[in-house]
């Protein structure tokens, strides 16, 4: 295979053709493997997802996230915490925002909430941005999952989803594109077309059996399959 890459590399070179760059991407070097050793030995059966903290100046980010990270987590066989439940005892404990609540200590958390883990996310992109052909809607999320028994990190990861990988094979040239464009900002500016690509990050981010993505629950039937 090593071979293989080398003469496709150098025809690349030679040629700069298209065909032989895209056989290169099959020659990329595939990601490390996830140390799970931490995470087999915890056994976590419910999680506690706090407040993701906003990284973006969209002010819908956190609650248009938490309102859809709970479920890839359940359907992967966790427990979660009710959402409804973790923000109201946040707020009566004087926690008003994701920033105070993700710097609890991890055994004030499990005193609290008596879950195994809990899950820190930030969303570290939300929004549509306007370009000169096309306007872009897109959600990057970032997460972490902690033992709240103990503090030790878990596993950690990051997605991403955009309207952009959207096949927008729009007619009428260039001046078609611009008016497509233009439409698209007024869209976005009137409606939260970052919900649905948060929703989709989300799951891309938090649904077990991805590649180094978490490992399934105690109440999956994957549960504690290779």
């Amino acid at each position: 295979m090593i071979a293989v890459c080398q003469s496709v590399r150098r025809v690349a070179a030679v040629t700069g053709g298209a065909m032989a760059l895209l056989v290169l991407q099959g020659c990329a070097t595939p990601p490390k493997p996830y140390d799970y050793t931490a995470y087999k030995e915890a056994r976590p059966a419910s999680i506690l997802v706090l407040p993701p903290i906003n990284g973006t100046p969209e002010v819908q980010a956190t609650p248009s996230v938490m309102a859809q990270v709970t479920q890839p987590l359940a359907e992967s066989g966790y427990y979660v915490l009710p959402v409804s439940l973790v923000d109201e005892t946040l707020k009566s404990n004087g926690m008003h925002t994701p920033d105070d609540a993700q710097q609890i200590p991890a055994a004030k958390l499990r005193e609290i909430f008596g879950a195994d883990a809990g899950l820190y996310v930030k969303v570290s992109r939300y929004g549509s941005v306007y370009k000169v052909l096309n306007s872009e809607t897109a959600v990057t999320l970032e997460a972490k999952l902690v033992d709240l028994r103990n503090g030790q990190l878990l596993w950690e990861g990051s997605a991403s989803a955009s309207s952009a990988e959207q096949n927008n094979n729009t007619q009428g040239g260039l001046i078609g594109l611009l008016v497509k464009a233009v439409v698209d900002q007024i869209i976005s500016a009137s409606t939260d077309r970052s919900h649905p690509m948060a929703g989709l990050a989300s799951q891309r981010l938090l649904a077990a059996g991805r590649p180094n993505g978490l490992l399934f629950g105690p109440r999956s039937p994957n549960y504690g399959k290779p």
